[in-house]
């Protein structure tokens, strides 16, 4: 999840506490005299006079504040001129949320009524209060990450969202921020306000959507990077000179990498191109993790480890490309290029970029790309094709969830694989399931083989083929899920000198021919201090349960490796 500051009471303004926080107790715990005596260790006294900001919408926050006499007056802003009243916070009671971990910008703005005393907890004293105050941590953990699912849900402190609920930008930005935990608002573009902000900013169709940022900010159909930065979701700079490990991918290889290596006291920071939790956050539901006897959401469980990996200090660095890496060494380190003249030098570096949906051999299939055909299958693809038929793609788990989870949203999902059936390739529980579904339909030996449409009304028609009986059939279909296998995300790579096997995933545990007799972790590729892990290494198994594991066994070899290496200079 993207990072923020400051509390989430929002929900005051608009419905009951019961309504909008059934956990009020757990979101909104008022500390005693003498637990805010064990935190003053942490931080400092902060004195505001009557008005004064102790945080802005948009702009980093200073870290947690413990309210000790006066009260602070709590609004949110949504850069549309509207400032609405929120909630006071009095006497005992802290202003945070989980972007408070990592210094990220707020989303609501917090001022003092009347004299206010506060004790100011910065972010890293923030990060020192959970784990050494474990029990009294503990509750103020749960309350950051209740705050920020309150705040997702209401809908309130981040952008709007103007544009047509099935305009395919409008759908990208939305994901973008789903999946990156992050709230925002959707407005109707036949809404006045929109309408006038609409007639203001856009002059041709690729304009739209609109996003209006709370700073006042207004972006054309930004892109993710660009959206990001605006609203504050990437730091400004790298926070160190050098890391200790650069772990590339948010996935739950490299967030297990981060968890493990940041807890043992590593510096770390973690990139990745577009949000946490890689395709298993995109999971509906995983049943078969240790732990989870009811099954969980990819997103539900990834987003844990994200915030957990905060807890500890790692440095989460989204939406960022890292178009290279020099392995050269220059001064004992590697240095990655993520653009903007920007480079992160690291002691050593964790592979985690998995592997990315393969496309189907259509010639016009990019035409139809957000506008119809779909990667991941989300709440805001299930609204879009509720009540429809559709066609899903694909015989491996991943295709399996999703089928499940849209056959409870469309008329029917019709399965097809090219093979004879799903047993080689999905999980036993996930096949009873599909049987188990009356509008599921499984179509073996069956290929999607066209597309028809238009660039201007989308996905229209889907033509498929029987590969044994060679028939054809074209039905009225506005919507296709495609879980095709993966190829790795490793073109990065080109030019270091990591060995890849004939597929593109990255080999490990073999020493080069022209090495020395050196002892190779099972998880090092063929450049000492590059590690792999999780579905971009070749021959691993293609599960949660097991990137998560190699994610903690790739940390036992960073430290053997940094602790063989001379600890290069910061500049």
């Amino acid at each position: 999840m993207s990072n923020v500051t400051t509390t989430l009471d929002q929900a005051a303004s608009t419905a009951t506490h019961s309504d909008m926080h059934p956990r009020h107790d757990q979101t909104f715990p008022e500390l005693s005299h003498a637990e805010i005596d064990r935190l003053r260790r942490f931080g400092t006294r902060r004195h505001f006079h009557d008005g004064e900001y102790l945080f802005q919408t948009g702009r980093p926050g200073s870290g947690m504040y413990i309210v000790l006499s006066g009260h602070v007056a709590i609004t949110q802003r949504d850069g549309l001129g509207h400032v609405t009243p929120v909630v006071e916070q009095g006497p005992g009671q802290f202003l945070a949320e989980v972007g408070q971990l990592s210094n990220r910008a707020a989303l609501v703005d917090g001022h003092a009524e009347g004299e206010v005393e506060t004790l100011l907890i910065p972010p890293e004293g923030l990060r020192a209060l959970l784990i050494a105050e474990a029990d009294l941590g503990e509750r103020i953990m749960r309350a950051l990450i209740l705050r920020r699912v309150s705040l997702i849900r209401s809908g309130l402190g981040g952008p709007v969202l103007i544009g047509s609920p099935d305009l395919s930008a409008l759908i990208r930005l939305q994901g973008f921020l789903d999946r990156n935990g992050y709230p925002y608002h959707l407005m109707d573009p036949a809404e006045p306000e929109a309408a006038t902000l609409i007639d203001r900013h856009v002059e041709r169709a690729e304009d739209l959507p609109l996003v209006v940022c709370p700073d006042g900010s207004v972006l054309k159909n930004p892109s993710e990077p660009a959206l990001a930065r605006q609203l504050g979701m990437i730091g400004a700079k790298p926070g160190r000179e050098l890391y200790d490990v650069a772990i590339v991918g948010c996935g739950p290889a490299g967030l297990s990498t981060a968890v493990y290596a940041a807890s043992e006291g590593l510096s770390v920071v973690v990139l990745d191109l577009r949000a946490f939790g890689g395709q298993a956050g995109a999971s509906a539901r995983i049943e078969n993790y240790l732990g989870f006897p009811t099954g969980i959401s990819g997103q539900a469980l990834t987003a844990r480890a994200f915030v957990q990996a905060q807890k500890f200090g790692a440095e989460m660095m989204i939406p960022l490309t890292v178009k290279n890496l020099d392995c050269s060494r220059a001064q004992g380190a590697f240095a990655l290029d993520i653009g903007m003249d920007t480079r992160i030098r690291a002691r050593a570096v964790v592979v985690a970029s998995g592997a990315r949906y393969r496309r189907l051999a259509i010639d016009n299939l990019q035409m139809f790309e957000g506008h119809g055909v779909w990667y991941w299958a989300s709440q805001i693809e299930a609204r879009l094709c509720a009540g429809n038929e559709v066609v899903l793609v694909g015989g491996g788990n991943s295709a399996g969830q999703a089928a499940v989870f849209l056959s409870a949203h469309v008329a029917k999902v019709l399965m097809m694989v090219r093979g004879d059936g799903l047993a080689r390739t999905m999980s036993r529980y996930l096949i009873d399931r599909i049987e188990a579904t009356s509008n599921i339909e499984v179509m073996t030996q069956t290929e999607v083989v066209g597309l028809e449409g238009s660039a201007q009304t989308g996905l229209e028609r889907v033509r498929w083929r029987n590969n044994v009986s060679g028939k054809e059939t074209t039905r009225d279909i506005r919507h296709v899920f495609l879980f095709v296998g993966a190829d790795p995300s490793t073109a990065w790579l080109e030019g270091c000198g990591v060995q890849v096997d004939k597929s593109g995933f990255i080999v490990t545990g073999a020493a080069p021919a022209d090495s020395d007799a050196r002892d190779v972790h099972a998880l090092e590729s063929s450049v000492p201090g590059v590690f792999a892990v999780g579905d971009v290494r070749s021959g691993s198994v293609k599960r949660v349960g097991a990137a998560i594991g190699e994610g903690a066994q790739a940390v036992q070899a960073l430290h053997r490796f940094l602790e063989s290496v001379e600890k290069p200079s910061q500049a």
